[in-house]
């Protein structure tokens, strides 16, 4: 059975909720695989490698080439996957510098704004204000914190907005998964001319390819193949607030593998993330959130 519509069979039996909890586990646990090995490959050569496996795995699965592409379904898989490995490599960056949790707290500000601009009720905008509080707290950015890592985890705010908004698009006009695959190909070649360098560190040591190849596995082939069934049923702006059940995952991901304790201040900007969630499950089942923007 292709891999799409297993997914979509897997996915359509338990709520968006619970999807979007095992795609964060799997992201935050393979980015905590990468932080342990950031020593050998370097923050982009880990990136790199997390892209370009992801591709390499996703093509052999699906067989993508055997597919008819148009020249604008791989300009837009090309402009996604660009995209896609902008932020990761920006996310890395980040990571390098600031907790994961915090990090992630940043990055959610461009989900954020999606949702923002996609929303039509009034308990959507709560829920948003909900959500971005608990961030702010999360966040606990102070002046003395790490410049460079504030601006890379902004940066990939910025991508991870272009990410919802481009992966609407891909799991519509450019074959969902194969879309994926095949932009995250062209995407490890935008960015080899940083991250290509350090990633050939495993030449002699080749036993660094495990974790770099678990990095793409759990942080990009689970999540994001997750992401795009999900986004073939429900709006951006609704994926957008769903996407506020990272922060929490990945400062518990931090806590656990990272030993990174979270404060009190920080478990309640967690809390009212949770809030936020809550509030937003009411807005789709009572509003006209909760409908599918893409074609089936």
């Amino acid at each position: 059975m292709p891999l799409h519509r297993t997914a979509s069979r897997l996915t359509g039996g338990a709520p968006p909720e619970a999807w979007f909890v095992l795609s964060g586990i799997s992201m935050y646990c393979g980015a905590a695989v990468a932080v342990h090995t950031f020593a050998d490959l370097g923050a982009v050569g880990v990136a790199w490698w997390r892209v370009f496996g992801a591709a390499v795995m996703l093509l052999l699965i699906r067989r993508s080439w055997r597919l008819g592409w148009t020249r604008r379904q791989v300009v837009l898989a090309g402009l996604f996957g660009t995209v896609l490995a902008g932020m990761n490599t920006s996310f890395y960056l980040a990571i390098d510098r600031l907790p994961l949790g915090t990090t992630v707290a940043i990055e959610f500000l461009g989900p954020v704004a999606v949702a923002a601009i996609g929303s039509r009720s009034r308990r959507s905008w709560l829920s948003l204000v909900l959500a971005a509080g608990g961030v702010a707290v999360l966040a606990d950015v102070q002046l003395e914190a790490s410049s460079s890592g504030l601006l890379f985890a902004l940066g990939a705010a910025a991508l991870w907005a272009g990410y919802i908004v481009l992966g609407a698009r891909v799991a519509s006009e450019a074959k969902a998964i194969d879309g994926l695959a095949v932009g995250m190909l062209i995407g490890a070649a935008a960015i080899a001319p940083i991250g290509l360098p350090a990633a050939l560190g495993v030449i002699g040591a080749w036993w660094l390819l495990v974790p770099a190849l678990a990095t793409a596995l759990l942080s990009n082939v689970i999540p994001y193949g997750i992401d795009q069934v999900v986004l073939r049923r429900i709006s951006r702006a609704r994926f957008a607030l769903l996407m506020a059940l990272l922060p929490v995952t990945a400062a518990l991901v931090g806590l656990v593998a990272l030993r990174q304790t979270p404060t009190w201040v920080e478990a309640a900007g967690i809390g009212l993330v949770v809030v936020g969630i809550a509030v937003s499950e009411r807005a789709s089942r009572s509003g006209p959130d909760a409908v599918e923007a893409v074609g089936s």
